[in-house]
């Protein structure tokens, strides 16, 4: 626990063998808890019946993470201990724990989804790696294992690598308050910006599963190197994706947290944002113009790699009630950047203008702690949050696979577990 002035409190009668939290550094009057280990927990979702879902891929990913199980995770915590039940501690040996799979042998598994009494969820097809598919199961609240026969909804095919597999090949979705479902579709770091017209879409959001939209997805959104989160706001039929811009660009460059709104352009990979262009001349002549493309009014610096994001559900007290919470992947390398952020709200869901590109519009830092130099990563890397009914903050790591929870002190069992 987080007491006045930032004094910590270990508080006693914790189980053994749980991993200490002593190096976060959280706000006062909130304290940490740990939850379980899953191998590269890349995405993480509560189920209606309050059971975690976390994906954990076992292709390698381009930032670095290492392989982990290609499967489902299902965690529950039936004796409300603030622990997950079973084996979910990491072992000694460095082996992953005896963990309970959802749904197995998916290498490419990331973006998952409850909706419509069904499971949604990315994966690849029988005898391929490629992750393009998003596949529909029938699910009942508290089932904890897959039955039936996937239903393939779509198959994203939209690739800027020519004769290679994507490197940003997750597939993250989520559904709008108005049924909805939007996926997310990377680019890649080389896609050329050209003069030629139209450009041919690529990186960007589709919306998928709705009357007359097609088995690839209906493009939405442009402008996209890699829209790594998907993630809706309930109550004001808002969704948001987290984009992560051309590697290299800083300053001129920045990574994003953008509305979901028809035929908007975000400029990759021709514009940093309006009016800026990220590189002087197209690839085949000509200054790129940059006037159309859309405004963000959340930045981050190229490096901070905004990964994971969620909206508190306004169960904690100012002044981070109702915010908007983005766990940055930080630096590869050097982890420079990693936490998670709090951004406030204003009435109608949009987020406050915020960027660290501008130190009069500062990001409020939630959780520290995590390392900021080159070399083995204890702490691991911040990937995915996501909040549950009872107002905790869950945080995975994809680098060392710990998931632990976050919660004012008396809200959702904080400070009493």
């Amino acid at each position: 626990m987080f007491g006045a002035g930032g004094a910590k409190t270990l508080v006693a009668g914790g189980k053994k063998g749980a991993p200490s939290l002593t190096w976060l550094t959280l706000p006062e009057g909130y304290c940490a808890h740990y939850f379980a280990n899953v191998p590269t927990a890349r995405q993480i979702r509560f189920a209606p019946g309050g059971e975690l879902f976390a994906a954990s891929p076992s292709t390698l990913t381009a930032g670095g993470a290492p392989a982990g199980l290609g499967a489902i995770v299902v965690l529950f915590d039936d004796d409300r201990d603030g622990y997950a039940d079973g084996d979910t501690l990491p072992h000694a040996d460095g082996g992953p724990p005896n963990l309970s799979r959802f749904l197995d042998n998916d290498p490419t598994v990331q973006g998952l989804l409850f909706a419509n009494d069904s499971f949604y969820y990315q994966g690849s097809p029988a005898g391929s790696t490629a992750g393009t598919s998003i596949f529909k199961l029938p699910y009942k609240s508290g089932q904890r294992s897959a039955t039936g026969t996937p239903e393939t909804l779509a198959i994203i095919a939209y690739d800027g690598m020519t004769g290679g597999p994507a490197t940003h090949w997750p597939k993250t979705l989520d559904i709008a308050d108005d049924g909805t479902i939007y996926v997310g579709n990377g680019g890649e770091q080389g896609d050329p910006c050209t003069a030629a017209l139209p450009r041919p879409f690529l990186g960007g959001i589709l919306k998928i599963g709705g009357a007359g939209d097609p088995l690839v997805g209906t493009p939405v959104a442009r402008g996209f190197r890699n829209p790594i989160a998907v993630r809706c706001q309930r109550g004001h039929n808002l969704c948001f994706s987290l984009e992560l811009g051309l590697d290299g660009s800083g300053p001129i460059g920045r990574e994003k947290l953008v509305p979901i709104r028809q035929g908007d352009d975000w400029g990759f990979p021709c514009c940093a944002t309006t009016n800026v262009p990220l590189f002087g001349t197209f690839s085949d002549g000509g200054l790129p113009n940059c006037s159309g493309v859309a405004p963000e009014s959340v930045s981050f610096v190229i490096g901070d790699t905004p990964f994971g994001v969620d909206f508190e559900p306004g169960l904690w007290p100012a002044p981070y009630k109702k915010s908007i919470f983005v766990a940055t992947h930080g630096e590869v390398g050097s982890w420079i950047g990693a936490r998670v952020v709090a951004i406030p709200t204003q009435s109608n869901g949009m987020p406050v203008a915020s960027s660290d590109l501008d130190s009069s519009m500062g990001l409020t830092d939630f959780v520290k702690g995590w390392p900021t130099s080159a070399g083995p990563q204890p702490q691991g890397r911040p990937a995915a949050v996501a909040f549950s009914t009872d107002g905790r903050l869950y945080v995975a790591n994809d680098q060392d696979g710990d998931i632990f929870w976050i919660a004012p002190i008396g809200v959702g069992g904080g400070g009493d577990r």
